[in-house]
């Protein structure tokens, strides 16, 4: 679910402003960027069933430090009928909008703090994982506020959801499936409703997940011939629901080339398996393709900025 702040930011570092072109003393910069990925993964978790992603958004920025954008993306919207699994039912796309402030507290160091909005149209919670699903069923949105602090090659962000954690409260996976368990994983061996033990449930009556927060530490060096090499450490803790919390690593390196920005990323994480296990339906529930989204893999994409 992007870091997509982040990946403004990276795009914006390599690109050429719009209004700057008109202007050379303009207070005003817009900038855009648009990338092809082999996987969309947010904060390790794969967002697209391990497929391509096309994404792509705006930024504007003032001298002042005030800036705003949106950036949007291709997700995988299919459904498991499970309350748990990575999935945005019946939704194929997430849409952020962000604005913030970037200042310089101290000299050669960066601040930024800013807000986050999540959006996934049209997506909901599958009718099993609501014990009385309607018209009005909970959605993946979410909002957060963030904070970073950045000097020289090393940056520390903190972000803290404002709303429930994509969704996740007593309606959507508290209470789940049964009264006794609430929402559970899905099983490598998925039949028809079949669910995990009830160590990998997320229990009932546990209320809200407001206040979920998310460390990002990061780290970029020069390493010679025009490549650059990141570093990421990221530590999820979800409030209240221990059980989707997890650590994930990636080791990026970058390279600007024929007009593009190249980047080969190996991602890993070490988040519950059979709770983000997510199984596509080709057809029925006795034959789904599983799949773990939070696996380690290699990321490949090209960039542009404009």
């Amino acid at each position: 679910m992007k870091k997509l702040v982040l990946a403004s930011a990276v795009a914006a570092a390599f690109s050429t402003p719009l209004a700057a072109l008109a202007q050379d003393k303009s207070p005003h910069t817009v900038t855009g960027n648009v990338s092809l990925n082999s996987d969309y993964r947010f904060r390790g978790i794969s967002q697209t069933f391990g497929k391509p992603a096309l994404q792509g958004g705006f930024d504007y920025s003032h001298s002042s430090g005030l800036y705003v954008g949106t950036w949007a993306s291709n997700v995988y919207g299919g459904s498991t009928g499970q309350s748990l699994g990575q999935v945005y039912n019946q939704g194929n796309m997430e849409w952020d909008l962000y604005g913030g402030y970037k200042f310089e507290p101290i000299k050669d160091v960066a601040a930024d703090v800013g807000v986050l909005a999540y959006f996934y149209p049209g997506a909901k919670y599958p009718a099993s994982a609501i014990a009385s699903f309607n018209n009005s069923a909970p959605k993946y949105d979410n909002t957060e506020v963030y904070g970073s602090l950045g000097y020289k090659w090393f940056t520390a962000k903190y972000s803290m959801s404002t709303t429930d954690y994509f969704g996740i409260n007593n309606t959507t996976v508290g209470a789940g499936n049964t009264a006794v368990t609430g929402g559970c994983g899905i099983t490598s061996s998925l039949t028809a409703g079949a669910v995990t033990p009830s160590t990998t449930c997320a229990g009932i009556n546990k209320g809200g997940s407001k206040g979920s927060g998310y460390l990002d530490l990061g780290a970029t060096f020069e390493i010679g011939n025009g490549f650059n090499l990141g570093l990421h450490y990221g530590k999820l803790s979800v409030k209240n629901y221990g059980l989707f919390n997890y650590s994930d690593t990636k080791v990026a390196v970058t390279k600007d080339w024929l007009g593009f920005t190249w980047t080969a990323a190996y991602v890993d994480t070490n988040a519950k398996r059979d709770v983000y296990r997510t199984a596509k339906l080709n057809g029925g529930t006795t034959s789904p393709t599983l799949y773990d989204p939070s696996k380690s893999t290699l990321v490949l994409s090209m960039g542009k900025t404009f």
